[in-house]
């Protein structure tokens, strides 16, 4: 049992794969990988490339574990795309991603710093408001997943994504409201389907997101007086790098079972950007509250015969 880093969130996607081409039944004739389940209808496929509306114009944008690719590297990308200035803080160092956040003309504050830890977050908080003296939205992408069955995880690995999924999120919202613009200010919350639906081997996983809807629901209310938003979505399986790096050894009938709860398809980062956008923007002004569900609804099942590792 490991760690999975997963401060680009989409790393969860990779060990469900490797986990179900390791343990689900299936043929023993692979996929190819150059042929790989569309994320939709090639028609439908939108661009990567969003273009570049100016509704973040004027604003200052905060995320946290975003990385040269994935999710959260896609929702700072998307941002500074329409207009946003950014503060990236992850415990890794994305030079590539911020190379290309430095394309644009709004400016850009990278804080390396671990969530977890207060002199971290209070680190974060003083580098975005040192570079542009005020905050407008917060993005909560940073997390990790273990995988284990309850029984077999340590108090380590436990307390850790705890700490980091739950904890570390609520951290940053306290530290961020004495300086989020007001009214007008957003949280959005990254959470997961697997907080929507269980999976064996992520309980805590799951139980950590399903808290980060209960927060995003209750802080709400709080803030509404104030006129700041808190919103959340909870993405389903998203392609990255990571995942399809197991692509030559994922049976068709295994992709059956992976497909089978993804109506509309695998998903790809600048889907969850998209949707993160949105719902960040002026345009969702008359919702909060609510984490949207993201190629996945709850009543398509997730898979019941995912089994951890030494299971």
């Amino acid at each position: 049992m490991r760690f999975l880093p997963e401060w680009h969130v989409e790393c969860l996607a990779a060990r469900l794969l490797s986990h179900l081409l390791r343990m689900l039944p299936g043929s023993m004739n692979p996929v190819d990988t150059n042929r790989l389940p569309d994320v939709a209808p090639p028609a439908t496929q939108p661009s990567a490339e969003a273009p570049s509306t100016g509704r973040f114009a004027g604003k200052v944008a905060l995320v946290t574990g975003a990385g040269d690719r994935g999710i959260g590297g896609a929702i700072a990308e998307r941002l500074a795309r329409e207009g946003a200035g950014l503060s990236v803080a992850t415990i890794g160092d994305p030079q590539r991603l911020l190379k290309r956040l430095n394309r644009f003309d709004q400016g850009v504050v990278y804080t390396q710093a671990d969530i977890t830890v207060e002199d971290d977050v209070r680190r974060i908080i003083d580098d975005c408001m040192e570079e542009f003296g005020k905050i407008d939205i917060l993005v909560n992408n940073a997390g990790i997943a273990v995988t284990s069955l309850l029984e077999k995880m340590s108090d380590a690995d436990l307390a850790r994504v705890l700490q980091v999924n739950l904890f570390g999120t609520i951290a940053m919202s306290r530290a961020v409201l004495p300086h989020l613009i007001q009214p007008g200010g957003v949280i959005v919350n990254i959470a997961s389907a697997l907080g929507l639906g269980g999976c064996p081997g992520f309980s805590v996983y799951s139980a950590t997101k399903a808290g980060l809807m209960g927060f995003t629901q209750s802080l709400s209310w709080e803030l509404a007086p104030r006129g700041i938003r808190v919103v959340g979505v909870a993405p389903a399986l998203v392609h990255s790098p990571m995942a399809h790096q197991y692509g030559t050894k994922i049976t068709p009938e295994t992709w059956k079972q992976v497909e089978a709860c993804h109506p509309l398809g695998i998903g790809m980062p600048h889907d969850v950007a998209s949707a993160v956008a949105f719902l960040a923007s002026d345009e969702a002004r008359w919702i909060t509250g609510v984490t949207l569900p993201l190629g996945w609804a709850p009543h398509f099942g997730l898979p019941t015969s995912f089994v951890t590792d030494g299971a």
